[in-house]
């Protein structure tokens, strides 16, 4: 699976957070405006994302790069933190689990009964 529409999912849904929490705070038409418009990308964004890949994968890759992201966004851009040490080693978790997500299984070969037998 791809992760290039994800990532543009989680994109536009960080300009809608912000812009949704200024709005929530602050209020004001702009806020807002810039709110929607994010999640207006993010539903283009999953639809493009869900084409061709299950709902399980494309939300588990969402919800790890968005988590991840996000976080990333919010600490650089918002000056937030976490309180916690246990919290940022949940975020690497996070990380851990998109890595464990792409890594393919090997399938056993499949059994078939011998033909006699069916």
């Amino acid at each position: 699976m791809s992760y290039y529409d994800i990532t543009w999912c989680v994109l536009t849904e960080i300009v809608g957070d912000f812009g949704f929490k200024e709005f929530a705070n602050n209020g004001g038409i702009k806020p807002f405006l810039i709110g929607t418009t994010g999640y207006i990308g993010v539903v283009y964004f999953l639809i493009r994302a869900l084409q061709g890949n299950t709902i399980l994968m494309v939300n588990a890759g969402w919800d790890g790069i968005s988590a991840l992201i996000e976080s990333i966004a919010a600490y650089i851009f918002l000056g937030e933190r976490l309180d916690k040490f246990s919290q940022y080693l949940g975020i690497l978790f996070i990380i851990i689990g998109l890595f464990l997500l792409n890594i393919p299984l090997k399938r056993k070969k499949e059994f078939k009964f011998p033909s006699f037998l069916k």
